[in-house]
């Protein structure tokens, strides 16, 4: 049976901190109203924490994140799961300020089921330094949709390092949830790597940034092969919706890029480990390939 998930990438300026949810709830709603058959509502990261308008320079507006900043245990997220329920959806609602246990402030995506479970939180591991007040993160976050596939997660600048995405699809990710909040001209940039890393992975990437005034926009969809799929090419407001075909990535590695490229069958098993100095490690021929797609627990 063929695996397919139709996926909407929202497009949307940030809305305040501490903005009433209700309002984000018919935004989610509008997106389905407008295609019912929508099964994944993805937004920008920090889309529920918009500061830009604070008064002042960086530092007041960090302080205004660090103060705004919330635990996974708390009301957002029991309201963020109970708006993920009533539509119906896989809900992304972007990244959140989330208060580590020690009192860390950490840039973390969330992702509820359509059941309103929070199946998967990710903390930011390459925050932008140094305009952003983040600790890093600590670990790598794939998540099944159980019947669809396995989703991996990363924010914004996260794209610019390889060992993000590439971790992600050797955990078995067969799509990369990138959300962003880019309002800097290396948007640009960003739009490159996004078909990079889809094209280097083979695995699909959605990356979805803010809109404008604030935003650059710029957001879009690739396949495995490097093809968009869907884009803006400004930053006005827009929603992106496409069916991806989860089976395609299993098509492309099998078949190779172009039906010619191979990646994760480089090595042979008689091969001799590769040395890795950057990081006092290596590349083992036995480790290589992409764990499969089967269910698994993943840090929450």
């Amino acid at each position: 049976m063929p695996r397919t998930v139709r996926i909407a990438a929202v497009q949307a300026p940030p809305r305040p901190v501490g903005a009433p949810l209700g309002d984000f709830a018919a935004e989610v709603r509008g997106v389905l109203d407008n295609d019912p058959r929508v099964q994944f509502v993805v937004f920008p990261e920090l889309h529920l924490f918009g500061t830009e308008s604070a008064a002042g320079g960086l530092e007041q507006r960090n302080d205004l994140l660090r103060a705004s900043a919330v635990a996974l245990d708390g009301e957002l997220i029991a309201g963020l799961g109970a708006i993920a329920r009533s539509a119906g959806v896989w809900l992304v609602p972007g990244s959140i300020c989330e208060r580590g246990p020690g009192g860390e402030l950490f840039n973390t995506a969330v992702v509820f089921s359509p059941t309103g479970e929070l199946v998967a939180s990710y903390r930011k591991i390459f925050p932008w330094r140094p305009y952003e007040p983040y600790e890093p993160g600590d670990r790598f976050v794939v998540f099944d949709a159980p019947g669809i596939g396995r989703f991996g997660l990363s924010i914004c600048y996260d794209a610019w390092f390889p060992e993000v995405t590439r971790h992600l699809a050797w955990m078995g990710a067969e799509v990369v949830l990138n959300v962003v909040k880019t309002t800097t001209p290396d948007r640009a940039q960003e739009v490159v790597l996004a078909r990079a890393n889809s094209i280097v992975n083979q695995t699909f990437t959605v990356s979805v940034n803010c809109a404008g005034p604030l935003g650059q926009g710029r957001s879009l969809i690739v396949d495995p092969e490097g093809a968009t799929l869907g884009e803006s090419t400004g930053h006005d407001a827009v929603v992106l919706v496409h069916t991806l075909d989860l089976d395609q990535v299993t098509r492309v590695r099998e078949h190779g890029t172009a039906g010619t490229n191979r990646m994760w069958e480089q090595f042979l098993p008689t091969d001799a480990p590769v040395e890795l100095p950057l990081y006092a490690g290596r590349i083992d021929p036995h480790r290589w390939n992409p764990q499969p797609a089967t269910p698994l627990e993943t840090d929450s």
